[in-house]
């Protein structure tokens, strides 16, 4: 056995091009999923998807889909609450803040740490923590920050043994979706994976309908189908109208959200 990673896996793009690139650097990989009562929680059935479809090919990696809905469903965030509608509109706006879940990546971090520390010591070598965070998250998620991720990486460090062997990696944290995407393509074509069947098993929306339909008009959606249209290929998952039409949608909010920084 290789070298060895830990990833969150949450059946979104990011993380679905983090694992990409991590078997095509050649680690094996332990996949997380987490469900935390969250509405969307079909993005785990489209983590097992991609799994299985990796697994069925040879590759090093395995899931694990740990339960924290019933302390984590409690917090107060747009995406876990019923009472709460996920707002819809561009990632910047401030309304998008409904969305964020409190202390969500530092709970999955701590989880992913202790996995990765045990993996170290019965596997007796070193293992990378990554996390498929990126810049377009900073404004609306503080714990998506490269400053949050070395203060715990040094909490950790100083409250653990042999912590030397751990080290976090964020490779997209500078980042964005079109660059996540791009990495993507580039990982499809030398491990030999269809980007669009891989891509087409990944859902990014926060309020998908009851068919597994993505809205296209969440934050997390917008943001997603101009990703797709800046690197020209139409995005392969289904969503609740045309392509065209989503599209248009999220060009019109990117262009709202250009001339308000203008002024």
């Amino acid at each position: 056995m290789g070298s060895r990673a830990v990833m969150a896996l949450s059946g979104g793009m990011d993380s679905t091009s983090l694992l990409l690139r991590l078997l095509r650097d050649g680690h094996g990989v332990t996949c997380v999923s987490y469900e935390y009562g969250q509405k969307h929680s079909i993005e785990i059935e489209r983590a097992k998807e991609n799994i299985q479809r990796l697994q069925s090919m040879g590759m090093e990696v395995s899931h694990k889909i740990i339960d924290l809905s019933s302390a984590m469903g409690t917090f107060h965030s747009a995406l876990t609450n019923h009472n709460y509608e996920v707002p819809e509109g561009h990632y910047e706006e401030i309304q998008m803040k409904q969305t964020v879940v409190p202390n969500r990546n530092a709970i999955f971090s701590s989880i992913l740490y202790g996995m990765a520390l045990s993996i170290s010591q019965s596997e007796d070598k070193e293992v990378i923590v990554a996390l498929g965070v990126h810049s377009g998250d900073h404004a609306i998620y503080p714990d998506c920050r490269p400053e949050f991720y070395k203060a715990l990486s040094d909490a950790f460090s100083i409250g653990n043994w042999e912590s030397e062997r751990v080290t976090f990696e964020l490779p997209y944290i500078t980042g964005d979706k079109s660059t996540i995407l791009r990495d993507a393509l580039q990982s499809c074509k030398v491990l030999g994976l269809d980007f669009d069947t891989i891509m087409g098993s990944t859902i990014t929306s926060y309020n998908p309908d009851r068919f597994g339909r993505s809205s296209g008009k969440s934050g997390s959606d917008v943001e997603r189908i101009l990703a797709f249209y800046d690197i020209g290929r139409v995005d392969p998952i289904e969503y609740v109208d045309s392509w065209e039409k989503v599209l248009a949608n999220a060009l019109k909010l990117r262009e709202e959200i250009g001339h308000e920084h203008h002024r």
